[in-house]
């Protein structure tokens, strides 16, 4: 029941970066309504068709589409009063991005998926809405920029998977995958850390 409670904040606060971001390109209702669904739901999604999982668990699971859809009605109505709320939003974003990138590795191994590849499969669970979304308002995905985001998530993913490995209670790691992931990503945006990006001048030119 806790588990089910916290998937669902976790969709609600995606469901509330995508609309946020739908409200600042100026995107009428039913844009700002896709783009909460997408960025809640998006992870989760490509997960599945990864994994040959069908029907996908996110067209199938009623209460995921409601909370985000409601999310990104809300937000449309409301988005000054949302806007303020963005502290919360960032650690609820947090703690949504621990749950979903250690479900997916969870949901990969499972499956039989190698350890490799089930990192992977998680980290995309855990970042693939928020790149659909920005690639639909077209923007460079923000976990291809300098944010440390894809990596908080690739963390907690190789531990899921050590933990598998290593045959530890499969709660336990869960909890410990999701806390790195939400620590990572905190500890990031209270110290501003960013990932290296190329520094300026562009490549040498070649002669010939």
């Amino acid at each position: 029941m806790l588990l089910a409670a916290l998937e669902l904040v976790g969709i609600a606060a995606f469901a509330a970066s995508g609309a946020l971001a739908a409200v600042r390109a100026r995107l009428d209702v039913f844009g700002v309504t896709v783009l909460a669904l997408t960025t809640a739901l998006g992870g989760g999604i490509i997960r599945d068709v990864l994994l040959g999982v069908h029907p996908v668990t996110a067209l199938v699971t009623w209460p995921w589409l409601a909370v985000a859809g409601v999310t990104g009605l809300v937000v449309f109505l409301f988005h000054p009063t949302v806007a303020r709320l963005r502290r919360s939003v960032l650690l609820l974003d947090a703690l949504g991005l621990g749950l979903f990138v250690t479900a997916g590795t969870t949901t990969a191994l499972d499956l039989g998926a190698p350890p490799y590849a089930a990192c992977l499969v998680g980290m995309t669970t855990g970042i693939g809405g928020g790149a659909l979304r920005d690639v639909l308002l077209r923007e460079i995905p923000l976990v291809l920029r300098r944010e440390i985001y894809a990596v908080a998530a690739l963390a907690g993913a190789v531990v899921v998977a050590a933990g598998d490995a290593l045959g530890l209670p499969a709660a336990l790691v869960a909890l410990v995958g999701s806390a790195i992931v939400v620590g990572v990503r905190l500890v990031a945006l209270w110290r501003r850390w960013d990932a290296p990006v190329p520094r300026e001048g562009g490549a040498p030119k070649l002669d010939g």
